[in-house]
């Protein structure tokens, strides 16, 4: 009976193991047909975005490269770098800087080669100095002309506006002008005693922009020039790139 007994308890632990078998196979067929089947939808899920990207991005061509991304990124760089210095050019022909009749996209302008534009800074109020350096070294009328075209070099009277636009200081000057035909006038800038080194900074950038001179030069209206011995004396540093003569107060030239 006790044998029996044993061998019955034997079978039926044989029989649960075989069960526990049996669901453990079919429990791991069935994950590994899950686990096929979201492999294999994973996958056309995949073709299907890269058929759509294709599609959109250029009938089967492939995306932008990497190299492609690059150059983009970096023409974007150099044109937030160009748009900074076009506000900085600007910024600087407001100031007085820079011309503001530049030539634009690189044309050419031909302009005589001459020896030397000679800017005389006066004021309002100083005709009798203007009168003194007529007569004593500065040419008038035709002679002014010839001295121009004879030794190249040109010279004129240098003044703005006053702050009262079109009061009698400015039509003096009109009027002087009119019958000498030896001023500049800056008409941009005006004429106070505390705006004097932005005065002759204007005058350089309209001397550049009129003529295509070896040297520009300023002079107070009441300091005589021997211009023979300018010319003489300028035409010795013509083989000597960016000479500059005279007395700088402060800073580099």
């Amino acid at each position: 009976m006790h044998s029996r007994a044993s061998n019955n308890r034997l079978s039926a632990a044989g029989f649960r193991s075989r069960i526990w078998a049996l669901l453990f196979s079919m429990f791991a067929t069935m994950a590994s047909f899950y686990v096929a089947g979201r492999l294999w939808q994973d996958a056309e899920n995949r073709v299907y975005l890269i058929k759509e990207l294709d599609r959109r991005t250029g009938q089967g061509q492939s995306a932008i490269s990497v190299d492609d991304t690059l150059k983009i990124i970096a023409c974007r760089e150099q044109h937030k770098k160009l748009s900074a210095l076009e506000m900085d050019l600007a910024k600087a022909r407001q100031e007085g800087f820079v011309s503001k009749n530049l030539p634009e996209n690189g044309a050419a302008q031909t302009k005589k080669k001459i020896l030397a534009v000679i800017g005389i800074i006066t004021k309002f109020g100083r005709k009798n100095n203007r009168d003194a350096i007529r007569k004593a070294w500065m040419p008038t009328g035709a002679a002014l002309k010839n001295l121009e075209d004879e030794k190249g070099i040109i010279v004129r009277f240098v003044i703005g506006r006053s702050a009262n636009r079109g009061d009698s200081l400015d039509r003096d000057i009109d009027s002087e002008n009119s019958q000498t035909n030896d001023f500049i006038i800056l008409n941009d800038h005006t004429e106070a005693p505390e705006e004097q080194p932005k005065k002759i900074k204007l005058f350089f950038v309209h001397a550049v922009e009129h003529w295509d001179a070896e040297f520009y030069a300023k002079v107070n209206d009441d300091v005589y020039v021997n211009i023979d011995a300018l010319g003489a004396m300028l035409a010795t540093h013509l083989d000597k790139p960016r000479v500059y003569i005279g007395c700088m107060k402060s800073g580099e030239v």
